[in-house]
Formats: C-alpha cells, structure tokens, sequence
C-alpha cells in the first residue's frame, strides 16, 4: 500500500500540480506532474483522481484508485522518481482493466514521465 507520505492530500497541492501543465497520457490514464525536486530531502507525492463520469459506483471507483496505488507502489520499490508531485486522471476505459493492465499502464507512464525530465 502506498504510504501516507508519498500522497497529495491538500487541495492546494493539486493545483499546483495542475498549473504546471506537463501530461503524459495512454488510453487509459492521464498523468498531471510537477517539477524536477531541488532537495532530494522530500518524497515523490501522488494523486488519484476517478470522476463520476467513469462510474456513478463509488465501490468502482475506489477499486480503480487502489490499483493505480498499488501500482505506484510497487513501481516505486523498483525504480525512484525525481518529482514533487504526480496525479493520475482516469479515463473512461480504465474501469474495465484488471490489475496486470493497470500495472502495466503505469509502469509505461512513469517510465515516460521520468524519462522527459531527466
């Protein structure tokens, strides 16, 4: 599980987020990322975002949201981003993925993201 350090909890961390207006997207997922880190003091933070629009359930919903952490975490005991902040968007298609698509979605769109910046 995803520790409650790595996550975005503030309404002002996702607009920050946002306004850096660097995305990664596949046909699932839509990535909303921050800057390089100047201090390597803090933690890569990360954000799950599930509209109504993609299911009114909101069991659906959390079940999206704790694959995308569980992926994250397990992408993150592998590799270490170098970014503040990170927030995946679901797409419409993401609530008929089961978990081995779902790792692979974003194993693919951290990899593209760590790989623009640095």
């Amino acid at each position: 599980m995803l520790k409650k350090k790595n996550r975005l909890t503030s309404n002002s961390s996702f607009k920050a987020t946002y306004s850096k207006n660097k995305v990664a997207s596949d046909e699932f997922f839509v990535v909303y990322y921050g800057d390089k880190k100047q201090d390597y003091n803090f933690d890569t933070k990360f954000g799950f975002v599930v509209s109504k629009k993609n299911d009114k359930r909101a069991t659906v919903r959390n079940k999206i949201k704790r694959r995308l952490r569980e992926s994250v975490f397990l992408y993150l005991k592998e590799k270490n981003l170098p970014y503040k902040s990170v927030i995946f968007i679901s797409k419409d298609k993401s609530k008929d993925l089961d978990f081995s698509q779902t790792l692979k979605s974003v194993y693919k769109l951290l990899d593209k993201i760590a790989n623009k910046i640095i």
